[in-house]
């Protein structure tokens, strides 16, 4: 009924007249509208870009339930006439004012990746920021799974609104660009996912977004996997990095608890070829003594399930013995915490610190320890 499309279909909703299919590239969703009785397909004009869901609570009509969100705008509701492809905001939609976001812009590119792969990146900064390297930053990546890092608001994100840049890397390894995008991330071709990483963070330093000494990247989970390997791989690239109950001990991850499920997305030692894919993973084993490596912080919850603390914990440890630069290598155990936690205050304790931690040592003058005077 529908041609194949170079984007992926998220859902399909049945109205009266029309079928109504959800698209998105990962980064960018649109919605098409599919006239069954004609058999033509025709893309509405969204009010917003972002994010997008629909759902048609009566199928006996054409009104449909909308909803829109971006990495700087809250969920929007609206009601959508797909005979008239007409918007107007829900009765159902909350407006909530998050003071300062309409300062803020969010840019998605493409950036050349180490083989010549176009890597999207979305890029979350201030409305006039100027692009000469002077400005804190901030690169998270996944990676893994078939995730798509898509566009999402939250408040955390406030953070831009004191010139620091955020910037969310969408490498191989997720479905940002289908299945093929998410098997070039996978076991033997899993390097493309740091590589990704390391391509745009280059791209942020080149443009002026940022500089080597102003960057710092985060990986949260398996994107461990990712950050780990980018600071082995680039130890210059970066000036700090977050391991966030991150899977930087590849090569052990499959003795842990949750290990064994997770064989079939990265490997196991039994295999030749997938042993040695792991070994690639590894951040832990790709240190290397007398490099100065960035500033680190490991973070590990005490009862976690899915990534025991002590994989983080090793590749700090291994990070002490091995950096000879000036920078801190910290490890940080929630004893609160699973994975992640459902109680907020702790959520929120949790990323600010670590927000802290970045931006502290890419010399945020915000973020600075307070000096103390003498008596």
């Amino acid at each position: 009924m529908i041609p194949e499309s170079g984007d992926s279909i998220q859902s399909l909703t049945k109205t009266k007249h029309y079928l109504i299919v959800d698209y998105s590239n990962g980064v960018v969703g649109r919605l098409v509208k599919y006239d069954l009785a004609s058999g033509k397909s025709v893309e509405i004009k969204l009010p917003a870009m972002g994010t997008v869901d629909c759902s048609c609570p009566d199928w006996k009509t054409d009104r449909c339930l909308v909803r829109i969100t971006s990495w700087t705008s809250p969920l929007t509701t609206y009601d959508m006439d797909a005979q008239k492809d007409a918007f107007t905001k829900s009765i159902f939609n909350s407006d909530v004012v998050y003071p300062g976001f309409d300062e803020l812009v969010s840019e998605e590119v493409e950036v050349s990746g180490h083989d010549g792969t176009k890597v999207p990146l979305s890029i979350v900064h201030r409305k006039g920021m100027p692009l000469d390297g002077s400005n804190c930053c901030v690169l998270e990546g996944y990676g893994a799974y078939g995730i798509s890092m898509s566009p999402h608001f939250s408040i955390r994100y406030s953070v831009a609104k004191r010139g620091v840049v955020l910037a969310f890397a969408h490498p191989r390894g997720g479905s940002e660009k289908g299945e093929a995008w998410y098997k070039a991330g996978y076991k033997t071709t899993k390097p493309n996912t740091w590589k990704d990483f390391i391509s745009c963070a280059e791209y942020l330093v080149k443009k002026g977004y940022t500089s080597a000494d102003k960057l710092s990247g985060t990986g949260t989970s398996a994107g461990g996997i990712l950050i780990s390997r980018a600071i082995t791989e680039r130890p210059d690239l970066f000036r700090a990095a977050i391991c966030n109950v991150g899977c930087a001990n590849a090569m052990r991850m499959e003795f842990t608890p949750n290990g064994p499920v997770n064989t079939p997305e990265f490997g196991t030692v039994k295999d030749e070829a997938e042993c040695k894919a792991l070994y690639e993973m590894d951040g832990v084993a790709h240190v290397q003594k007398g490099v100065k490596y960035p500033a680190l912080m490991g973070v590990g919850g005490w009862n976690d399930p899915r990534v025991t603390a002590w994989e983080p914990g090793k590749f700090v440890a291994a990070l002490q013995a091995a950096s000879i630069s000036a920078n801190p290598v910290l490890m940080k155990v929630n004893y609160d915490n699973g994975h992640f936690t459902e109680e907020k205050i702790v959520t929120f304790r949790n990323f600010a610190s670590q927000s802290a931690f970045l931006l502290w040592q890419t010399g945020h003058k915000d973020f600075q320890p307070m000096k103390t005077v003498a008596d």
